[in-house]
């Protein structure tokens, strides 16, 4: 893997199994985001620390620590990308619909946790829609999802995927919004 490649699911899981963190990829790819969402920074600390994840396992080598590092420029890029190209790290879409439910669920309670550790979400200064998005993913967070017609259930699940995708990128304009703008120049 290239310093350019993307990390996809399947890598950070199994860095997180690795490093022995209590999270699989989409909960911890969630906390990281909502720890960004919510203008957060590692300031030159490491993203286990920033997080406050417990790494049960080995010190991360030079190349884990890499990954890492990877990661966050990756979701940092995404959540601002004026193209909306962010996307929650979620199982591939061949993977069984309950899983990938699942993993939905655990991307909001990471989220929820990670914005929560920045402070963002007891300002005062949240707009309304901002604190409703928050209480739709805190929704999401606490689902047990019930599974009927097999369409119908893709269907919803890619409405909720769009629905935390578009989310994240909203609390990250809101609360972090001029953070990641660039430093030169003029923005048109």
């Amino acid at each position: 893997m290239t310093a350019d490649e993307i990390i996809g699911y399947d890598e950070l899981d199994a860095l997180s199994a690795r490093l022995g963190l209590a999270v699989d990829a989409s909960e911890l790819h969630g906390s990281l985001c909502g720890f960004l969402a919510g203008g957060g920074t590692l300031d030159g600390g490491s993203l286990t620390s920033a997080l406050h994840l417990d790494a049960a396992g080995d010190t991360a080598s030079a190349s884990d620590q890499a990954m890492l590092q990877r990661l966050v420029r990756q979701s940092e890029a995404e959540l601002a990308d004026p193209e909306l190209g962010f996307e929650p790290l979620l199982p591939a879409d061949d993977r069984p619909l309950s899983e990938r439910a699942e993993a939905l669920g655990d991307w909001c309670r990471g989220f929820l946790g990670g914005f929560g550790l920045t402070g963002a979400g007891t300002h005062a200064k949240l707009s309304d829609e901002a604190q409703e998005i928050l209480r739709d993913i805190e929704t999401l967070a606490g689902s047990a999802f019930d599974f009927g017609d097999e369409s119908e259930d893709e269907d919803a699940l890619i409405e909720l995927h769009e629905f935390v995708r578009m989310a994240a990128m909203l609390l990250h304009a809101e609360c972090a919004g001029g953070r990641n703008r660039p430093t030169g120049g003029t923005l048109h």
